[in-house]
């Protein structure tokens, strides 16, 4: 059996509008790191995970929360892809998410989430 080394996208982003953390997870490599910059953990002290037993946490709570995902404005190459994820809790807040990734042999080498919420 060879081996994945061209990222689908449309895979990654489909997982999350169904909110499948797991199938998301897949797609890491062992030694990804995912950054995170919003309102809380602002950009000169951002959020920082690294690996997968980070990311998994935060893909489980990010999913398990309820609210729906939409995926728009997506964009990639063999390099990388990067997209637009709109959230919306049932409320009615919004989250706004725009995403970069890195690759590495097919598989996310580094992600950076910059994420905007509604003003309460």
């Amino acid at each position: 059996m060879g081996t994945i080394t061209t990222f689908d996208l449309d895979r990654f982003t489909r997982a999350a509008e169904e909110r499948d953390a797991s199938t998301q997870l897949s797609m890491y490599g062992p030694d990804a790191v995912v950054t995170i910059a919003n309102k809380v953990s602002q950009p000169a002290s951002p959020r920082t995970l690294r690996g997968r037993e980070e990311i998994k946490a935060w893909l489980a709570d990010t999913y398990a929360r309820d609210m729906t995902h939409k995926v728009k404005q997506t964009v990639s190459d063999d390099a990388g892809a990067a997209y637009i994820q709109a959230c919306r809790y049932p409320d009615g807040t919004n989250v706004l998410c725009g995403t970069v990734i890195e690759l590495d042999g097919g598989l996310i080498s580094r992600q950076t989430v910059l994420e905007v919420w509604d003003e309460a």
